[in-house]
Parts: C-alpha cells; structure tokens; sequence
C-alpha cells in the first residue's frame, strides 16, 4: 500500500514537471526567441508603434471615393460682359460727334459651377454670373457650351443654368443639416483654365468649423446668409464650386472666403444645400424664387435679453418689430417674442430661422415655438409672399421687389446722403422686362414714376397701376448724371 502512493506520488510529479517544461518552451522562453529581432533593430516600442499605425490606417478616412465622384461634375464657368462708360460732355458730344462718345469695354469673368442633372442644369453664385451678357461653360472634358441663364437669386447668391447636353456627369445631393462639427468635407473647383494656365479640377480637404454663419457680405435688402465654415482651401474661381461629404454627395455651393489678403486664409464658407435645392427648384419651375416672409424683424438674443425675460440660457431669436398685416401678426406673435424654434428644428441665431424660413414657400404652414412673459407656446404661421400674399410669384409681373423685370430696394441712409436725396428706389437687377428695354441697369436710382416720387417697390407698382402703366420715369444714374423717360399713351 505505501508502495503504490509512492508510486503514485512519483508520477504525478513526473507529469507535472513535464507539464512546466513545455510551458516554458512555449512561452516563457518566447521573449528570448525575439532578442535577434531586438538585435537587428525591431525593438519591442517600434513592434508597437507598427501594430499602432497599422490600426490607424484601418479606420482613416479615404478621400479617393468622393474625389473621383464629383471632379467630372465641377466645371468652369467664364462670362463677357459690356460696361457702360461714365457719361460723356454733352456739349462737346454735340459738337464733336463720336469722337467724344465714351466707348463700353468688355469685362471677363470666371468661376465654378456643379452640374446636378444629366441633361445640363448647373447650379453656381449669382456673384460668378451677375450683369453677364454671355456664360460659357468648360467641361472637364474640355467641351465648351454656351449657358443660359435659367434664374437667379442674389438673396441666396445662386444662380441656374443649362447647356444642351445630355448623359452628363452629375452629383447628388447630400443632406447639410446632417452634418457635424468635425466632419470631413471636400471642396471641388474648377477655377481657372487659360491658354497659359490650367487650374482645372482642384480638390481641397478640411473639416466642418460652424455651421450658421452670417457674413453680411451679400448686397440685397433679402439676403439670407447661414453659410457653412469650413477650413478647406478656397481661391479665386472657386465660388460656385462643390461643398462634398465624403461619400461624393453635394452637402453645399462655395461661395466666399474671409481673408486680410483676399487670398485663402483659413476660413472659407458654403451656402448649405438644403437652401439651395429649394431655390433652384423655384427657379427651375417659376423662374423666380418663391420667398416665404414671416413678417418680423430679429436680432441675436444677448445676455441681458436672457436675463431681462428670464429666459433659460441665450438661445434664440428676438423679434424687434412685427409687420402690419403680416404672417406673425395674423398668428399673434408680437415685439419681444423670442422665437425658439421653427418646425421643430431648434433656432439658435437670426440667420438659422431666416435659413428655416427661406425652405418654405408662400401659403406653406410652418409651427413656431416662441417665449412670451415665462412660459413657452406654439402656434401655426402662414407664410406669405414680399407683397403680402400667399400668390406664385412669377419674373417681371410686379409682385414682390420685382417690376418690369428689374428688381428694386430701398436706399440705405448712406446712400441717401451721398446722392443728397430724400427718396428713392435703387435698382438692384435687371432681368428681361421693360425696364431692360428702356437701358435701365443695376445701380440706377429711380426717383420718380408717372410724375409721383418713389421710396420703395410697393411705391412703383402703385404708380404703375401694378405694372400696367408707364408713362414717365426719372432719377439717377451709377454715374450720378440725371435720366428721365417719357410715354406717350
């Protein structure tokens, strides 16, 4: 009996020993198996800083995809154009004939566009194509075609327009509210081509820096600024170019840089697609974008207001003044109201809810919710149109800003004083319609229609029995000479 636990005792000894001995071989004695490699200069830090970069790769993103999806679609858009020469002596004129007749001189220009349909829509700045007589688009195939404006809208600065081709290259559109601070975004230009240089197909990287900016740099009484920021390198040609998530989809238009130099300096911004695919569905469908109007006047809600209202953290827009007749006075909003958010999506600046509103169209309903002596409420909002109806807007009609095809504004204080005027509407654009007949062009003033002075658009269309009588129309020129027209019935 003690025999056999010896024994016993004796082999499990012997299966344990061997049971170490093999652990050691296989493992513990590995490191050892490595000193060569230490020896020949992998040391354990570099064998991990391999395994590191090898795992960063795996997840970095690849630009290559969106790239190679939105280059062909990005073309160079050039324009002619004819500049009106300041106003000759019309006395020596008189006397002197052609010879003292200042001449017009032709003015190029250049841009980018994004084509976003096979069958030649294109979509660029209003500011690329703006008093062009002529646009000529260059694909990157390097075929040429003569555009057609379609429309524009210097509210938004984009522009539409067409070629007659088809099985064109395109991009689709992507979704901007989607999109994060942080994220990836290519910008895609095609901005200059010349017998001397080729700049064609330029493709930048940088990330989404805020989203709603307001730059006010665009020239119209409507403008509806809440561009995109963005770091990626943006020069001259650029504007009309391709904002593109990384999956190749159309996330906005680039449009403008902010630079001491005006050359790119950081900070570059796009004009979300979620605003411009509405107006250039309007464009395409009317002609004229079909602009919804709230009827009140905001600002930026500061601390004070916060504090003043007992409102729960400075976020917002404060209403300063409400439109007689107007959309938010039919729905009860009034003066001081801070406006929270708009269909659900929440407000946190002016040009966030103008962006929300510029979806919507005349007659379209939209929910607003507002705060009001402590407590928050929500109320339907009619949206209307700049003549204060729920009416489609069509080009040169009347309605609107726009009469006889030009559109007008009001003059700013400054401008008053420079000319040493009191009234006044000044001419902002001009499309076909009678006012391009008669050579009005963009920055005349119009001072008086049918014997009866003017301050605003409403005024002429007044005058005019709504752009059905002109008999006689007076004011100034860029240049400051004096111009006056008159009909006979």
């Amino acid at each position: 009996m003690k025999m056999k636990y010896l024994l016993g005792s004796f082999l499990m000894a012997v299966l344990g020993g061997a049971i170490a001995l093999f652990a050691y071989t296989r493992f513990i004695e590995k490191p050892a198996d490595n000193q060569a490699g230490k020896n020949s200069g992998l040391t354990d830090k570099n064998a991990e800083a391999l395994l590191t970069s090898l795992s960063m790769q795996e997840g970095q993103i690849d630009f290559t995809y969106a790239a190679e999806m939105t280059v062909h679609a990005v073309v160079h858009v050039r324009t002619k154009s004819m500049v009106s020469p300041q106003a000759s002596n019309p006395f020596w004129e008189y006397f002197y004939g052609d010879r003292y007749t200042p001449r017009s001189r032709e003015v190029k220009g250049y841009g980018s566009g994004v084509i976003i349909s096979e069958d030649g829509y294109i979509i660029t700045n209003d500011h690329v194509i703006d008093d062009a007589e002529n646009v000529e688009v260059r694909l990157n195939d390097k075929r040429v075609f003569e555009a057609r404006i379609v429309g524009k809208d210097p509210s938004t600065d984009i522009a539409l327009l067409k070629i007659e081709a088809r099985g064109l290259p395109f991009i689709k559109y992507g979704d901007s509210d989607k999109l994060r601070l942080g994220e990836w975004v290519l910008a895609v230009g095609n901005p200059f081509s010349t017998s001397e240089l080729d700049l064609t197909s330029t493709v930048t990287a940088g990330i989404v820096s805020a989203k709603g900016r307001n730059l006010n740099i665009l020239d119209s009484e409507l403008r509806i600024e809440s561009f995109i920021q963005t770091d990626a390198a943006l020069n001259m040609g650029n504007s009309g170019g391709a904002l593109v998530d990384t999956k190749g989809l159309l996330v906005g238009i680039t449009s403008a840089i902010v630079s001491p130099s005006g050359a790119y300096a950081g900070n570059s911004f796009a004009i979300p697609i979620t605003l411009v695919s509405k107006v250039v569905e309007d464009l395409k469908q009317y002609g004229e974008v079909q602009r919804a109007i709230i009827g009140v006047n905001i600002t930026e809600v500061t601390q004070e207001d916060a504090d003043k209202l007992k409102l729960n953290g400075v976020r917002g827009a404060r209403i300063t003044g409400v439109v007689p007749d107007g959309a938010a006075e039919s729905a009860g909003l009034k003066e001081d109201d801070i406006i929270l958010s708009f269909d659900g999506k929440e407000v946190n600046s002016p040009s966030e809810l103008q962006e929300f509103v510029s979806r919507k169209r005349p007659g379209d309903k939209a929910s607003i919710t507002f705060y009001r002596n402590g407590k928050e409420s929500t109320i339907a909002v009619t949206m209307k149109n700049v003549a204060g109806n729920t009416s489609i807007v069509t080009p040169g009609m009347g309605a609107g800003s726009v009469v006889y095809g030009a559109r007008l504004e009001s003059l700013e204080p400054s401008e008053l004083k420079k000319f040493d005027i009191d009234h006044g509407v000044k001419v902002s654009e001009v499309n076909d319609g009678r006012f391009k007949d008669l050579g009005i062009k963009k920055g005349y003033i119009i001072m008086s229609v049918n014997g009866r002075n003017v301050k605003s658009a409403s005024d002429v269309r007044q005058a005019t029995s709504d752009g059905k009588d002109l008999r006689s129309i007076e004011g100034i020129q860029s240049n400051g000479t004096m111009f006056s027209y008159s009909f006979r019935n």
